[in-house]
């Protein structure tokens, strides 16, 4: 639940509108493990020197059925 609040609080200052964080927020409650494997998969290219945007763009294009699956 705390989590859920800072994760909202960040995202309200990135920009992200109201409806789409809560959509987020929603996805990850489902699924939490997806969530943690996409971000320690984005993490390790990171780590191999890709760019993190790039890295984004190409773990959550691996798991796109997957997060399809959760809206």
């Amino acid at each position: 639940m705390f989590q859920n609040f800072l994760l909202k609080k960040m995202l309200r200052t990135q920009g992200v509108p109201p409806a789409q964080i809560d959509m987020f927020i929603s996805m990850m409650e489902k699924n939490p493990e997806l969530f943690k494997n996409i971000a320690k998969e984005v993490e390790e290219k990171i780590k191999g020197g890709m760019d993190q945007s790039t890295a984004g763009m190409m773990v959550m294009k691996k798991y796109e059925e997957e997060l399809k699956k959760l809206v």
